[in-house]
């Protein structure tokens, strides 16, 4: 069987531009979103071109809605949505795929959908999006491997989250946003996706306030109709590309990013001693001669992001002294540290923590175990003498457009090759 794989030549000076997508934990919410429109179209714009967007495309094509992609332009009629079971491949190919259950619910009043997928970052349950739905009046069970979710009708009420959580803050958005009267999210995520996908709501007719803070005020509503929306820049791409050119650039340019989003990376750059410009909706880097040892813990928004935690990685090994990375969000992720070892990488795991020294890694075949992982992997390969092969690169493609492309206009000694077994 032919397996595609992406091999990377280290070394490269980058310079130029590079152009930010748009943001793909917004998009893999925005697009189920879209199915609550029972009149109009709704129309999504600045996508990214990336496979999990096709993925969600097939599951509103199985409840017979039309929809229609051009480019990174989106648009999505749902008005003659028909409730039907979304098949468990789809779904279990896509963890993001469990909006779908807020959208439903919110539209049908019931759903059956297949357990979510995605990247194997061990425990990430779904009790927090139960607990809403129950709270609105849903009956939840599971039954042979599926979710069966049913109300008569949905009804506001008041919802404290035991832990914060992206997914669990924008499924109750979706599902508060047509039920009778007010719900209130209280203890809710912060990140900038949520804020995304609460303004592509209200432009619908929803009545949300407070996104961006920990509590979310919902009235709700009657019925949702088409809108126009423009989604905003994927700011873990942007900060994976920041990394790139913390690493290898000269007069190295990011262009379409949300500096805000970006600051807790560009303090921790700045903190290694990279030089960053930041401009309005842009940042220019040149590495650095030598770069400053550091620590760094995840933390939920406006904290470091724990999706930049794995790509930030490679920098640490040309830091002069030992780095200390601390994972607080998901304690499992850090199946990239085996894969550095082939490498030549000198880290040391602990339990939730790892201590990364300076070494010269060196080109080795690896395999990205998720989205994450193959970032780090691949810019390793772009520090390390020879050449890097990374296997698994769906993962990749599922979360970074046209990546190989990108890199190599930068100047990158990267391409794609398929294996033949």
């Amino acid at each position: 069987m032919a397996e595609d794989v992406i091999k990377v030549r280290g070394g490269s000076t980058l310079t130029g531009q590079v152009d930010i997508s748009g943001a793909k934990n917004s998009a893999v919410a925005l697009i189920p979103a879209s199915l609550m429109a029972s009149s109009g179209t709704v129309r999504l714009e600045g996508l990214p071109e990336i496979s999990d967007v096709k993925t969600l495309m097939s599951l509103l094509n199985d409840l017979n809605i039309k929809t229609d992609l051009t480019g990174t332009t989106l648009e999505v009629n749902a008005e003659d949505a028909v409730n039907m079971p979304l098949p468990n491949n789809k779904v279990q190919s896509l963890r993001a795929s469990y909006y779908m259950m807020g959208a439903m619910l919110s539209r049908f009043k019931k759903c059956v959908i297949g357990l979510p997928g995605g990247c194997p970052l061990g425990p990430r349950p779904i009790d927090q999006h139960i607990k809403g739905f129950e709270a609105l009046g849903a009956k939840v069970t599971n039954e042979h491997g599926a979710m069966y979710l049913t109300a008569e009708k949905l009804t506001g009420a008041k919802i404290f989250f035991d832990v914060v959580s992206v997914g669990a803050t924008i499924n109750m958005m979706l599902a508060a946003s047509c039920a009778e009267g007010r719900t209130v999210l209280e203890n809710v995520a912060k990140e900038p996706e949520i804020v995304d996908v609460a303004s592509l709501l209200n432009n619908m007719g929803a009545n949300i306030k407070g996104a961006g803070t920990d509590t979310i005020r919902i009235e709700g509503v009657e019925k949702l109709h088409g809108t126009t929306h423009n989604i905003i820049p994927d700011r873990i791409e942007a900060g994976t590309y920041m990394i790139v050119g913390a690493i290898a650039g000269k007069n190295y340019k990011v262009n379409n990013i949300i500096p805000t989003h970006m600051e807790s990376l560009s303090a921790k750059l700045e903190e290694m001693g990279v030089k960053l410009d930041i401009g309005d909706d842009y940042v220019v880097i040149n590495k650095p001669e030598s770069y400053n040892a550091v620590s760094l813990k995840t933390q939920v928004y406006p904290g470091f992001a724990t999706d930049l935690q794995q790509p930030i990685t490679p920098l640490m090994f040309l830091a002069d002294g030992v780095s200390k990375i601390t994972e607080t969000i998901y304690p499992a992720r850090f199946r990239h540290v085996d894969e550095l070892s082939r490498m030549n990488a000198h880290i040391e795991k602990k339990s939730g923590s790892a201590l990364i020294y300076p070494s010269q890694l060196k080109g080795a075949e690896v395999y990205a175990s998720d989205l994450r992982a193959g970032a780090c992997l691949l810019i390793s390969g772009l520090i390390a003498d020879g050449v890097t092969t990374i296997h698994n690169v769906n993962h990749i493609d599922r979360g970074y457009a046209d990546i190989v492309k990108k890199l190599e206009s930068l100047g990158a000694d990267i391409w794609r090759e398929t294996l033949e077994d």
